[in-house]
């Protein structure tokens, strides 16, 4: 074993506008194994995490619902940390970007890259929905990407090409708020000087500290040149005001990744930890990052920038990771592939899932698919037919035969010495982030094992007298294969790594530990560890994922969506066959007055709008109610397609479909006609 090592480990923080679901859950299950495996190797591993909790669609979404911005983040953070748990994400500190610590140091980290001159002002001309009467966060903007053409992108990078830009530079833009053309507007913004960092930048960037793929992308924004960043936004904003310009808020990604040190820092008051060991320039501490691959560009350029402007250490490493499938292709609602984690916790065992995703992680950031039948498969032969399968196989004869009592000596030494062996190797899976070459050499053991049990058959040992001892070694050893087994499996399964614990009555595994056999024990009753994966449940957590799209668009429920939510961007499920233009000039799109809007008892998506088109009112159930309050949409202006045949739903006749964009949830957009529209104009 080597020196004990001092690591602080963070994963990047999930924004507290909505609910967890099972893409995120690859990272975070990804940093939590690494994190548990440096702590069984007797290291001093901190894995700390916190809820991004500013930004203009926090603040939008808490209007919407009528409550405050902090009774807001405050109910997601509780949410998000219940799923993190049950989950067995084994964070040692979980925070919030907005906290004292925080603002201490976002407005340090601000102000002495400020005093060294790192900090510039500039008047530009931004974005604003003259609708909304905002200027428009880059997220709020959709457009095509000026470097690739893209159609669709944000307004700060692209998810096509991996571009960054300013929002000005969009094409084509648009408001995703109104769906209005932003207005261009000047207004004061303050700029951190990346370029001042470039030097600096390229020896980190290559340093060793990044995947050969990410560094190599980063040269692309090298050869570009680093651009500055603009660091604030306009009131109005939830989020930290800049302390020496009023009206003016740190830009939400300013103080996100700050947020590591302000989660360590409250870790530290609590445990009485010396940050300056973790965070001083001078540091020798480990501090590693795990991140996905769309947002590298905050976290090897501007984050460790801005930390040694400011005076602080940069990171040892950033680990960047790909996305999730799901059978190949893209999270879907309407395919019920977008899965929140408290629906799979409401069917399935966090376990399945902790394992499915090592199985599949290696060190690059490729995305990985969750397959859903090589899940069940792979779930229901490798750890309930072979490893859990050896635990159950034993402990029944020594329970019953040997009051529990394992044998003193080890039957097959050299057996259990070719496992312990094995375990340099699994650890340097480990340490390189490879899980999925850790599960394959931990079952090619305990196929070994399972080999063991097959060709000593204990079965026909116990009918056949004078064998007792024989049996007892038997089982024994296969117990102790087990334990070794399920202590290699520790990181990724730490439940069923703590129940087997309980079964052998012992204390939490270590890698050290796993050398010493059991012998001349006791061992706990056994109890099943883990049962096989039934069909039904992966088909009923779909069905409870699954929204019913052909609902909302031929109900008139109206929100015919953009696009599916995925992970963690959108996505489209596959275009729909082809009509030709007659087709679709048939479509007889106007603008409607909403002159009232009501919630419908029952329903938990619908709002029941009666609309004006200009002298005639139509009714209309439309399936906006998880983004709208009622009240907000009275007296706006929208679309309606108004010749779609009248349906009859449970709730009434709707009379038309309501037209809405947006990924889904809180985040969906009715669209809004131009300024100078009137109730029962046709729009062309």
């Amino acid at each position: 074993m080597s020196t004990s090592r001092d690591i602080l480990v963070t994963s990047a923080l999930p924004y507290a506008n909505g609910p967890i679901h099972i893409g995120h859950l690859v990272e975070y299950i990804q940093t939590d194994i690494w994190a548990r495996f440096q702590k069984m190797r007797g290291h001093h591993c901190w894995y700390v995490c916190a809820d991004d909790a500013h930004g203009t669609p926090i603040m939008l979404r808490a209007r919407q619902e009528g409550i405050s911005p902090e009774a807001l983040i405050a109910r997601v953070a509780e949410e998000h940390q219940r799923d993190f748990a049950d989950f067995r994400i084994g964070f040692d500190h979980y925070h919030s970007t907005h906290s004292p610590e925080n603002r201490h140091f976002a407005t340090l980290i601000y102000s002495r890259n400020r005093d060294a001159g790192h900090i510039e002002r500039r008047t530009i001309t931004q974005a604003y929905d003259p609708v909304e009467q905002m200027f428009l966060p880059d997220r709020f903007i959709k457009g095509e990407c000026p470097k690739c053409g893209a159609a669709d992108q944000y307004g700060d990078n692209c998810e096509a090409c991996g571009a960054s830009y300013s929002p000005a530079e969009l094409k084509n833009p648009r408001s995703a708020v109104s769906g209005a053309v932003p207005e261009q507007r000047e207004s004061d913004h303050y700029f951190f000087r990346l370029g001042d960092f470039e030097s600096l930048l390229k020896t980190w960037t290559r340093g060793g500290g990044l995947q050969r793929e990410v560094a190599n992308k980063l040269d692309e924004w090298f050869a570009a040149g680093l651009q500055g960043w603009d660091i604030s936004r306009d009131a109005p904003y939830f989020g930290f005001e800049i302390p020496d310009h009023p009206g003016k808020f740190f830009y939400v990604w300013l103080d996100a990744p700050i947020g590591y040190l302000a989660s360590f820092k409250a870790l530290c008051e609590r445990k009485g930890l010396d940050f300056d060991h973790f965070w001083g320039p001078d540091s020798q501490a480990e501090l590693y990052h795990f991140i996905g691959k769309d947002i590298v560009y905050f976290h090897a350029l501007f984050f460790p920038a801005m930390l040694h402007g400011a005076g602080f250490r940069t990171p040892s490493a950033v680990f960047a990771h790909g996305f999730l499938t799901v059978d190949g292709q893209k999270m879907s609602k309407s395919r019920g592939t977008f899965i929140k984690a408290r629906t799979y916790l409401d069917h399935l065992d966090p376990e399945y899932l902790r394992y499915y995703f090592a199985a599949k992680l290696g060190s690059g950031v490729d995305d990985i698919d969750l397959n859903l039948d090589d899940f069940q498969a792979r779930v229901n032969a490798d750890l309930v037919g072979k490893v859990v399968n050896i635990a159950s196989r034993c402990a029944g004869f020594i329970g019953k035969r040997f009051d529990g009592r394992l044998s003193a000596t080890l039957a097959e030494p050299e057996l259990f010495a070719d496992f312990i062996a094995a375990g340099d190797s699994i650890a340097a899976a480990y340490e390189k982030r490879e899980f999925s070459r850790a599960v394959r050499e931990i079952m090619a053991l305990a196929d070994r094992a399972n080999q063991y049990i097959d060709e000593q058959a204990p079965w026909v040992v116990a009918k056949q007298d004078g064998r007792e001892a024989e049996l007892q070694n038997i089982c024994s050893m296969g117990l102790n294969l087990f334990r070794v087994l399920i202590g290699y499996l520790r990181p990724i399964l730490p439940g069923t790594a703590a129940a087997s614990e309980s079964f052998l009555q012992i204390e939490p595994l270590d890698w050290a530990t796993l050398a010493t056999p059991l012998l001349d024990h006791d061992i706990a009753p056994f109890k099943p560890l883990m049962t096989r994966i039934d069909p039904k449940q992966i088909e009923a957590m779909l069905e409870a994922s699954r929204e019913d799209l052909s609902a909302t668009a031929g109900a008139p429920a109206a929100s015919a969506t953009a696009a599916d939510a995925a992970n963690p961007h959108l996505s489209r499920d596959p275009i729909a066959a082809t009509i030709d233009y007659e087709t679709f000039a048939q479509v007889d799109l106007r603008v409607a007055l909403i002159r009232e809007a009501r919630l419908v008892e029952g329903a938990d998506k619908l709002l029941q709008l009666t609309l004006d088109l200009g002298g005639e009112t139509r009714n209309v159930f439309a399936g906006i109610r998880s983004a709208y309050d009622p009240k907000e949409l009275e007296g706006r202006l929208t679309v309606m397609v108004a010749n779609l045949a009248p349906r009859k739903m449970r709730f009434g006749l709707s009379e038309g479909m309501v037209l809405a964009a947006g990924p889904g949830g809180r985040d969906l957009f009715i669209l809004s006609p131009d300024s100078g529209a009137e109730p029962g104009m046709k729009v062309k």
